[in-house]
Order: structure tokens, then C-alpha cells, then sequence
């Protein structure tokens, strides 16, 4: 999954084909259709396999018995050690999930793809909100709020254009999340 993700994120989706992708991980092209019917279809589960990472990230941060502050920058550092660890991954999404979604149409429609995901975020903002420790508010511009930030600096961080390591702007990026999100009396 690794392999496709890289040349996806490094060729985008119309100029990687099933070849490319049997020849990186070693195996005939035949084999790989045992596997995947259509490039279409290993997009699909590339999607779902990358937002699950993230999303396992997530709940283990979730389960935790911490503050909902300290959950928002921990989920925002350990979201940049996964871009600087597995680029391919946040790239995948970026390059290709968001810039060809006519090709996640079928079978991905809405959150389909990367429902565990938005769960996670979900549950986040909810027990935030419950605790009294993020104010209530509509999901959808608070799931942008946080991953608009974090995308933006992934993409950033992609673009070799941050004058410091991407880590060194994980708490700024937390406390600006936090704040946007925080209840007040």
C-alpha cells in the first residue's frame, strides 16, 4: 500500500498506472488485479487504509485521560510526525483524494472513505464540548478549522517552503486550534 501511495502522491492518479505500481512492489501486473480490479478500486482502499492511520492516531489519543487541550496537541504533534515519517500518506490525501474526486465517486461518496477518521475527530469535539472544555458548535466548520490547519501546514511542509522543521510548529498550531475551540463563559 506504501509503494501505490508514493507513486500516487508522486505521479498523481492519471499518470500512475497498475504497472507502475507491480513493478515497485515486485510482483507481475496480473497478480496485482487478483487483488484490486481497477486502479480506481486501490484508490479507494489507498484512501481508506491512509485515513485509517490517522484515525487509529486519534483513538488511542481519545481513550486517554487527559485534558481535551492536551488531546488537541498531542493529535496536532503526533499528525506531524506522521507527515514527516510517512509523507505519502497526508500527500495521498491531499494530491490525490481531494484534486480527483471524481475518480472517489462511487463507493466514496460523503465520508464514506474516510469515516473512521471524522469519527475520531468527532468524538474529540463532542467530549470536548461535554467537559465544558470546547464550546458547542456546528461540526463541519470545526473539522475544517482543525484539519484546514493541519493540511495547510502538511502542504507546507510538502512544498519545502517553512523556514523550521514542521515539529517546531506543532504547539503554535495546537494553541491556535485550541483557542479557536475553547469554551468560554
Amino acid at each position: 500500500m506504501e509503494n501505490s501511495l508514493k507513486l500516487f502522491s508522486q505521479k498523481g492518479f492519471y499518470n500512475t498506472t497498475i504497472p507502475d505500481i507491480a513493478k515497485a512492489m515486485k510482483m507481475s501486473v496480473g497478480n496485482m488485479y487478483n487483488y484490486f480490479s481497477s486502479k480506481e478500486e486501490l484508490a479507494k482502499y489507498a484512501i481508506k487504509y491512509s485515513t485509517n492511520i490517522l484515525a487509529a492516531q486519534l483513538r488511542q489519543i481519545n481513550q486517554m485521560d487527559i485534558t481535551s487541550k492536551e488531546k488537541v496537541y498531542l493529535f496536532v504533534q503526533r499528525y506531524f510526525e506522521s507527515v514527516k515519517n510517512s509523507p505519502e500518506v497526508v500527500e495521498y490525501f491531499l494530491r490525490v483524494y481531494l484534486s480527483n474526486r471524481e475518480v472517489f465517486k462511487q463507493g466514496c461518496e460523503g465520508f464514506l472513505c474516510v469515516g473512521e477518521f471524522v469519527t475520531e475527530v468527532m468524538i474529540l469535539l463532542d467530549e470536548g464540548a461535554q467537559n465544558k472544555e470546547f464550546r458547542e458548535q456546528d461540526f463541519f466548520p470545526a473539522f475544517a478549522m482543525i484539519m484546514g490547519c493541519l493540511g495547510g501546514f502538511a502542504f507546507l511542509s510538502g512544498e519545502a517552503v517553512l523556514d523550521k522543521d514542521l515539529l517546531e510548529y506543532s504547539d503554535a498550531i495546537a494553541d491556535n486550534i485550541y483557542r479557536a475551540l475553547k469554551y468560554e463563559e
